[in-house]
């Protein structure tokens, strides 16, 4: 008999047979890569669907995910590891490590402690606190020791030159023509050297405002997709718009945009029409990240 034919159970139900809260299976399963997050819903991945996960509907319940009785998978997050252990590897100190892991956006300082963010958690990031003081703080798979995303943010820590290769995607290979067809030669107030005017603005309009902010920041992935701008508060990613009518800049920008709904990244995008009224419209979309620039 199959894993399709066997009687199947709720997540719920799946997370009392294993004894585990049920939160937390459903993170779990996040991090097996059989379900991920869609909005304010669990959905299926494909590596799910070949697990026997199917979605039932019910007429008091509604629509939910269930698996095969006796699937049969490893819901542990296996050997867990902390930040001291992760900086040893590395030479480092659990401070930094923890300051690199925010600056990627895997965690978030709070105001004891550190707390795990929705991309910490796909990481297999595994919230705790200590059980003298209750200051709250995050363990990691052992595996994250090998992620190609931490070891680069290390290594620019460091100074090191970058020497991980990333996979080549069609968003970085469209990109790479765009920054050919689009020299960075104009200075900003900062020193940024960027490829427009009106990314001139938005970089002069953050330094102004007393924001911390990269240019062209790497997303804290393996696809090799570069923000315009990233400000490590608030874990917000700011895009400029800048091209219209012309096909294969709208087909980047879709698939860009598509990457960020994927990886539930913080999100603000200017066109030209916003980046002309930045006083107005930038405070307003900053603080619904919390982000006070006035």
């Amino acid at each position: 008999m199959t894993e399709q034919e066997e009687k199947q159970i709720s997540t719920s139900a799946l997370a009392k047979k294993h004894k585990v809260p049920g939160k937390d299976m459903f993170l779990r399963l996040q991090t097996k890569g059989l379900i991920e997050r869609k909005g304010d819903y669990w959905s299926l991945t494909n590596e799910g669907v070949k697990r026997g996960g199917r979605f039932v509907e019910h007429k008091k319940y509604g629509k939910y995910i269930t698996w095969p009785e006796g699937i049969n998978i490893d819901v542990s997050n296996g050997n867990l590891i902390t930040s001291t252990v992760i900086g040893k590897e590395f030479g480092l100190s659990a401070n930094k490590i923890n300051f690199i892991l925010s600056e990627i956006g895997w965690i978030y300082k709070g105001i004891k402690g550190w707390l795990t963010t929705p991309q910490g958690v796909q990481q297999g990031g595994e919230q705790d606190e200590n059980k003298k003081s209750g200051v709250p703080y995050v363990r990691w798979p052992s595996s994250i020791i090998e992620s190609k995303v931490l070891l680069n943010s290390i290594n620019q820590m460091k100074g090191a030159v970058e020497s991980i290769e990333p996979k080549e995607e069609d968003v970085e290979q469209e990109s790479q023509g765009f920054r050919e067809k689009f020299v960075a030669k104009l200075r900003s107030a900062d020193g940024h050297y960027v490829r427009s005017k009106a990314e001139m603005l938005i970089d002069n309009w953050l330094y102004m405002a007393e924001i911390v902010h990269a240019y062209e920041r790497k997303l804290p992935i393996e696809e090799d997709v570069y923000s315009d701008f990233y400000l490590p508060t608030g874990k917000v990613y700011i895009e400029y718009w800048g091209i219209e009518n012309d096909r294969r800049y709208s087909e980047r920008k879709a698939i860009k945009q598509e990457i960020y709904k994927k990886y539930r990244f913080n999100l603000i995008e200017l066109t030209d029409k916003e980046v002309q009224n930045l006083d107005d419209i930038l405070p307003r979309l900053l603080l619904k990240y919390k982000i006070q620039s006035f």
